[in-house]
């Protein structure tokens, strides 16, 4: 209250802001999604080509076997009806025209009877001869690359015929030939789309992170002379805005935390100028002649007096600097609030007395709280000062104890001129006064911290502190956690 802020232009100039290169490709998100479509069309190409090879390879075995079935269908049904060597001689004929015509189609008949045998059954191999009916086989034969399919039937006697085995094979050139032609193509298909995936997810990326690399670059732009500049957000993708906004909520911080710390500095500067002044004033008064050693003994009280002034100013701004980094109460005790406020009211006693003034408690005065008793009566023992310095002669100063909300609230109000409402969110700040009209009426003077050692004593406590102006009262206090 008793403050007066001295609006300072700071004279440093900003570090220049330097331009930082994108991170190398790997590092940054457009690799990772560059490298995420990759593997993505590497699984999906891969696990396509598999099952279309496999359904391929499936339907031209399925060809292979119907058209071995049929062909020994055909021939089995000429087989069984040549009872004798007169008709036997035209199914020969019959399978060496086909054999001819189509010179893929193996034909091969074993029986026990000479007469009754086609083809060169030392080509063929036991298993393909044995092998259970209409079931496809394979059968390597000299000078062909690659194997022949088979299919065996068994055909009863008929006539002077005895049981044979009739085996048709054909050749699986065309067979392979198009599973390779098939493999091959996947793969190089496969391989350009994987390629054109990549190329076209980098081009997706940059377009859709552009707004991001705008944002980057109107950040870099940002420096301690344009606090109040903010990222435009009406532009920006839903995604992005949500950031933009986080961010200029973050520039806002920043800048009222600056704008504060160039005010605080200012106060500060000023708060310790003047008792250094009057330091060096009266050092230089006192050493411009001869003094006696009573006179030096006056001018050094004089001088101890504004150096413990300076001390309490540093004290107080080294307590503020370490509440500001989170430091807790820790020396905890359960006390009852009461309790306390008594013996820091008892303190004052004989400042009342010359004041003529008088202080109640009342309120919860059973309530009890987990408190650092030291912070607590230093707290309290600022609201007091600030009431006696505020208050007309003679008044009576009122200390409200509550239980609420899970705390203990203590409010000290004090009778005095009235605190405009705009002022009230800031009287917790650091050197901050309201007016310099606004004197203290008992004359007395404070360096303007002792409101924010409050808020501070309030916040390692887990409470607040707050403050109110209404019917000529003026109200201030903080809360504390009973837990």
């Amino acid at each position: 209250m008793d403050r007066h802020p001295l609006p300072q232009e700071t004279t440093s100039s900003p570090a220049p802001v330097r331009r930082q290169r994108f991170l190398p490709l790997r590092q940054s998100i457009t690799a990772r999604l560059v490298w995420m479509s990759a593997a993505s069309a590497l699984f999906i190409f891969a696990l396509t080509g598999i099952v279309l090879y496999t359904v391929l390879k499936g339907e031209l075995l399925r060809h292979e076997r119907d058209g071995l079935v049929t062909t020994l269908n055909d021939i089995s049904f000429q087989i069984s009806r040549a009872g004798n060597t007169e008709r036997w001689s035209r199914v020969q004929l019959k399978l060496a025209a086909l054999s001819q015509a189509d010179q893929r189609v193996s034909f091969w008949i074993s029986c026990d009877d000479e007469r009754f045998r086609y083809g060169d059954l030392s080509r063929l191999k036991h298993e393909a001869i044995d092998q259970d009916n209409n079931t496809v086989g394979m059968l390597r034969v000299s000078g062909k690359e690659y194997p022949l399919h088979t299919m065996t039937r068994t055909l009863p006697a008929f006539e002077e015929r005895p049981e044979v085995r009739v085996t048709v094979g054909i050749d699986t050139e065309p067979y392979f030939e198009m599973r390779r032609t098939f493999l091959v193509a996947t793969f190089t298909f496969s391989l350009l789309g994987i390629v054109l995936a990549v190329i076209s997810s980098y081009w997706i990326a940059r377009a859709g992170l552009a707004p991001l690399r705008r944002m980057s670059v109107r950040a870099q732009s940002f420096s301690p002379r344009k606090l109040s500049a903010r990222m435009p957000v009406e532009s920006l993708p839903e995604e992005l805005s949500v950031l933009a906004h986080a961010f200029n909520g973050a520039l806002e911080r920043i800048e009222d935390a600056y704008t504060q710390l160039e005010a605080f500095n200012a106060d500060v500067a000023h708060e310790l100028r003047t008792p250094l002044a009057n330091l060096i004033g009266e050092t230089q008064v006192a050493l411009a002649r001869e003094r006696s050693a009573g006179e030096f003994k006056g001018v050094l009280q004089s001088n101890l007096e504004e150096l413990d002034r300076i001390r309490s100013i540093i004290n107080d701004m080294l307590f503020l600097a370490r509440s500001d980094q989170g430091e807790a109460a820790t020396s905890l005790v359960h006390a009852r609030v009461a309790d306390e406020v008594q013996k820091t009211v008892d303190f004052f006693e004989f400042v009342l007395d010359d004041a003529g003034m008088g202080i109640t408690v009342s309120g919860d005065i059973e309530s009890t709280a987990m408190m650092e008793t030291a912070l607590f009566k230093r707290a309290l023992t600022n609201l007091i000062q600030n009431a006696i310095q505020h208050s007309p002669p003679g008044a009576l100063i009122r200390i409200d104890i509550a239980a609420r909300d899970g705390g203990v609230r203590i409010a000290v109000t004090n009778p005095g001129q009235a605190i405009d409402a705009r002022h009230l969110p800031r009287l917790f700040d650091r050197f901050y006064r309201v007016d310099t009209s606004r004197q203290d009426i008992n004359g007395s003077h404070g360096h303007g911290l002792g409101l924010a050692i409050v808020k501070a004593v309030a916040r390692m406590h887990g409470g607040r502190a707050f403050a109110s102006s209404e019917d000529g009262f003026n109200s201030i206090g903080f809360t504390i956690s009973q837990a």
